[in-house]
Parts: structure tokens; sequence; C-alpha cells
């Protein structure tokens, strides 16, 4: 296990691009698989947990083939035209996959089994398979609940009309997925929006998709078996992996940076507005949309960062940078509030329980909540000098080598071999941008 020290080095400056959008990736290779003919994709994020994507639609019939960096085609196998992989399909430490994907073979009459690695194999498939069950599909999950799992979908699927308990994109478009190869009309009614990129890219194939407000409730529907056409997608930087950027910067005093072709779907740019509570400066310049999904560049400059208390920012727009955000709030002025957070502890860790340990572990005064944290900032400087465990996660390795950039002694991360997941080549991307960070 490769470990990371993270100490501070010098302000940091540059013009610099992202990964792609680990979510849109991820729907592009699914929704492309399912297309008639051949779909393009550039810009696909070349991460672990995408990779396993790709691995996965291949194993059940469709033709993905690379033609550079973040360059793929995609020959469809049209919906309903899935076939059973002929071995266990391993999905790494994709979550996010793994649901989708059971969500897409339940409606098709094929059986796959499902594993992944010790952290997806922790977390929880049950938000996903119940629903599906009244669908008509079949689950076998360690303890009810846990990969390795196998899914038998169902030859004659029942369409579904949920109201997930939770707001969850990825219980949202499992449902909406099974929904493809359903006759009839799936709806999916949502109390708080979720991020909508597959509601976006089904609407550019030719799905019949709909969204309506019914007195307060997003109403989500799609007419199942439609003949999707092919697409041209250009995947956008991924906002969550900029957020360690936009922490950063404002963090460590003289930085200057700009990130280049960021998406900006409103539905994932909460980060943006909770830094700017915080006292950030953060500006979007030359906006504009790129298949159906909004884009701009942000610069970023450091900023004197105050606590926020109650923050006003929904938190399904940045469930996956409260890590970060929980940093920045460490080297802020004053005592930081954050509840309704109890999503975060089902992520690829117990990100309140890890990020709690990691911040204690670093000097910073800390109260864990069970819902969120409350964190006492320093106002500059934290100590340092502590060991963080990331738990396999990418996000709290990340987010602790953004800490130790405003750290008094440096902070050690147990295990760097998670940031491929989501953001391959990050610690070479920082480093080239001023922090001091070393394997």
């Amino acid at each position: 296990m490769p470990k990371l020290i993270s100490s501070p080095n010098s302000a940091l400056s540059g013009r610099v691009r992202v990964p792609g959008d680990k979510s849109i990736s991820h729907r592009a290779l699914m929704l492309s698989a399912l297309a008639v003919g051949r779909s393009e994709i550039r810009g696909l994020l070349e991460g672990e947990d995408v990779l396993a994507t790709a691995t996965a639609m291949r194993a059940m019939g469709a033709t993905i083939n690379r033609l550079g960096a973040g360059h793929y085609e995609v020959f469809g196998v049209g919906v309903g035209g899935l076939v059973s992989p002929d071995d266990v399909i391993d999905m790494g430490n994709s979550g996010t996959s793994t649901r989708l994907l059971l969500g897409l073979i339940a409606s098709h009459d094929i059986t796959v089994t499902m594993t992944g690695d010790a952290s997806l194999r922790s977390r929880p498939m049950d938000r996903v398979t119940v629903p599906l069950q009244d669908l008509g599909a079949e689950f076998s999950a360690r303890e009810g609940r846990y990969l390795p799992l196998t899914i038998k979908g169902t030859p004659r699927p029942l369409v579904l009309d949920y109201s997930p308990p939770m707001a969850s994109a990825q219980v949202k478009s499992a449902v909406l997925l099974a929904g493809l190869n359903t006759p009839g009309r799936t709806i999916v009614r949502e109390k708080v929006a979720t991020r909508d990129h597959s509601e976006r890219m089904l609407t550019a194939m030719g799905a019949d998709i709909r969204v309506n407000d019914e007195e307060g409730v997003r109403v989500v529907s799609i007419e199942g078996q439609p003949e999707l056409s092919p697409i041209q997608v250009d995947v956008p930087g991924d906002i969550s992996s900029t957020a360690f950027l936009l922490a950063a910067a404002s963090m460590v005093p003289g930085s200057d940076i700009t990130v280049k072709n960021v998406g900006l779907n409103p539905l994932r740019t909460g980060i943006i507005g909770a830094l700017t509570a915080m006292g950030a400066d953060i500006e979007v310049e030359d906006q504009t949309v790129l298949g159906g999904e909004p884009v701009g560049t942000l610069r970023v400059r450091a900023a004197a960062l105050t606590a926020v208390s109650d923050l006003a920012v929904d938190p399904s727009t940045m469930i996956d940078e409260f890590p970060v955000l929980f940093c920045a709030a460490a080297v802020a002025e004053g005592v930081s509030r954050f509840t309704g957070l109890e999503e975060l502890r089902v992520k690829e860790s117990d990100r309140l329980a890890a990020m709690a340990q990691g911040l204690a572990a670093n000097g910073v005064q800390v109260e864990e909540l069970p819902d969120g944290l409350v964190i006492h900032g320093a106002g500059g400087r934290v100590p340092g000098g502590g060991s963080v465990e990331t738990h396999l996660d990418h996000r709290i390795a990340m987010s602790f080598s953004v800490l130790g950039q405003m750290a008094k002694a440096p902070v050690t991360i147990d295990d760097a071999s998670p940031i491929q997941t989501s953001f391959p080549g990050f610690t070479e991307l920082m480093t080239g941008l001023g922090a001091g960070l070393k394997t």
C-alpha cells in the first residue's frame, strides 16, 4: 500500500483540466451499450471504477473499443439485448455502477453474479434490490444485502411507481434503467431532486422521459422499450474531482488556479455554494452547454475562510464533496456544524467516522454526531503530524492530502491506491500546481 505524505510547499497556481465526470462516464457506457448502432465517447474517465463498468458491459454483450486516451467507441446490443456473462463480474470499488447495473439487469432475462473489493463488499445493496424485487427480479446476496450477489432478471417485468425513502441518484437511476426494458411507464417520485445525468442522456438518445413537479415532489418517468439512438458524448470534467482543487486553492495563501471544462450541472454544484458561504473566492467563466450538460471554467483564489453552521446547501448536490469541505472547515476561523448527512455513513466508507478520526489524529477538535460533524476551525494551519486511515476510500485519501497543505507537520495517508478509482493523475496534477505531495 503506497503511503502519501502531504505537507505545505508553495501557493497553488496554474490552469488545468480534471479527468472526466465519473457519473456521466458510467452512464455513457451503460446507455450506449443499449443503443442500436455505434456511439462515440470522448473524455471518458479512465479510473478503475469506470473501467469496471466497461468490463461489465462487455461481459453482457456490448462491444467497447478504446481508440485513444479517454476516447472510446461502443456498439450497442439494443434494449433487451443483454446476455448472461460467462463468469462472475468483479466491480472493484464501484458502488455506483454496481447499483445502476442491478437496475439495468433486473428487467432482462439474464443471470449475473457480481462481487467487488473489500470496501464494495461491505456496502449495502438492499436500497436498490428492494424496489427491484417488486419488479420481479430475484436476488441472492450475502446476508441478504451484500456482495457477492446474484441477480436473476425477469422476462416479464412489472411497472414500478416508486418513492425512494432517501435522496439517492443511484436508486432513482437504477429504477429508471429497469424501466428501459419494462412495458409501460416507470415512475420515480423524489422528495429531493438528485443529479439528473440519466434523464439528460436518455432524453438525448430519444427515450420518452418526463419530469414534472407535483406538490413539491419531483416526478420522473420513462416509457419502456424505446429504441435508443447512438450518441456522441464529450464528457466534461468532474465537479467532484474539481472540489479538491477548489478547497486547496481557497485554503493555501496566495493561491490562484483555473480549472477548465468543468461540468456545472445545477444538481451537482453545491460545493461551490458551500465554499462561497465560507468566504471562498470562486468565479464561473465561459459557461456553455455540451451534450445537454452545462459546462464552464472555474477560477479560484485564496481567501480567509470562516465557519458555517446550518449550511444552506442541499446535501444531495454535494454529498461526495463533504469530506474535503470538512477539511476546509478545519482551517477556517470559528466552529462549523454540519448535520443531515446520514448518507455519508454508507459510502465507500463511513465517511463521518473516517473524517472525524482523521481530523482528530491531526490535532483538529471535532465532535461526531449521528448525522454530521462539529469542527472547531484553527483559523489557519492545523497541527497535523497524524496518520490517516483511508478505509479504501478515495475521497478520504484526497481530502487529507488537501488538509496537509495547511498543516504544521506532515499528514500521512495510509494508502494512496484508492485514488486511482476516480482521479488518476491526482498526485501529479496537484504537485504540478505547487502542492507538497510525496508517495
